[in-house]
């Protein structure tokens, strides 16, 4: 009989990398820098040629990255989880509280096991991981996104500051203004220098409530955006409605999970199209009429939304005012 495969949780910090195994109670530790994620990637190759492993780890907001990429180059079933997904599991086997049984394992170890544990029991699927260019493309968004919530609070500040700090502060906004138009700049060649993400973001641009910011995004953020069906992706981005039923209980549905990054977007863009854009005023007012409520109505125009867009993307069809009564 061919041996049973390992499943791997990762739980990556700042200075170091704890790994555990399922069904076995092996677990490593090393550290979080060049040698260390040589080491780890030379581990579970070994182990992947012996008995083949699945690696599940936490998206940590950029520190996982250096050894995600070791493991794709290497051909390693990777799967960067949302962290939610891991505490809402380790909720419903009640280790939440990862209490620490011994001075030798800490909480890192613990999380490890968990990550280990949801691999061998959910056993999430492996989806391509993205390309250099992406990753790119992610980086300069989410810079652009911090310089404007810096652009912000330096605004904030001068309203109320006192006289003698206000040329600072806006030197200060002016200093972080210019970056952000280098930034800009930045992000548009980056999307010209690829034949593919022209023609998508030309794509998207074509629709009236679609902008810069929200195309780029999109790119960015939802590669899946033209692949899927309407039901896969609305389920991926967390717009398609979840049912609460128990016998002839009905609850309220509701959305959550997804990618929040691109929900928000889809949000910010609907609300622009229920302005410009006819077809997105008229199906919510419609929906208005026959009795539901605003949020409701919203979200409803935002799963519309990325309905058409998914579509416009997969037809590589320009968006058309459709003729509305």
């Amino acid at each position: 009989m061919d041996p049973a495969p390992l499943y791997t949780g990762i739980d990556v910090s700042k200075d170091r990398l704890d790994i555990a195994l399922r069904p076995v109670s092996d677990a490593f530790s090393f550290s979080n820098d060049d040698p260390g994620i040589a080491q780890t990637v030379t581990l579970l190759a070994d182990l992947s040629r012996l008995v083949g492993t699945l690696v599940v780890l936490e998206a940590t907001g950029g520190l996982d990255l250096p050894l995600v990429g070791a493991l794709a180059a290497s051909d390693l079933p990777v799967v960067v989880v949302n962290p939610r997904q891991v505490r809402d599991f380790a909720r419903a086997i009640g280790k939440l509280a990862k209490p620490v049984l011994s001075a030798a394992e800490g909480t890192d170890a613990i999380d490890a096991k968990i990550l280990a544990q949801f691999a061998e029991a959910v056993r999430p699927q492996v989806r391509p991981l993205p390309d250099v260019a992406t990753q790119e493309l992610r980086g300069l968004l989410m810079r652009r996104q911090q310089m404007v919530e810096m652009v912000v609070a330096e605004k904030n500040r001068l309203r109320s500051a006192p006289r003698r700090v206000r040329p600072q502060i806006q030197e200060h906004i002016t200093w972080l203004e210019g970056h952000l138009d280098g930034l800009d700049r930045e992000l548009s060649d980056l999307l010209r220098s690829s034949p593919l993400w022209r023609e998508k973001e030309d794509l998207l641009r074509s629709f009236k409530g679609i902008g810069p910011v929200s195309a780029r995004t999109l790119l960015a953020e939802l590669p899946e955006l033209g692949l899927l069906n309407r039901k896969q992706i609305a389920a991926l981005v967390g717009v398609a409605p979840i049912a609460r039923e128990s016998g002839s209980w009905r609850g309220r549905r509701s959305i959550w999970g997804g990618r929040g990054q691109v929900r928000a977007i889809l949000y910010m863009a609907t609300v622009t199209a229920m302005r410009a854009n006819v077809q997105i005023r008229t199906f919510y007012l419609r929906l208005r009429q026959a009795g539901k409520p605003g949020k409701v109505a919203l979200v409803a125009c935002m799963r519309k939304l990325l309905t058409i867009l998914n579509a416009m993307v997969r037809t590589h069809t320009r968006w058309q005012q459709p003729s509305v009564a």
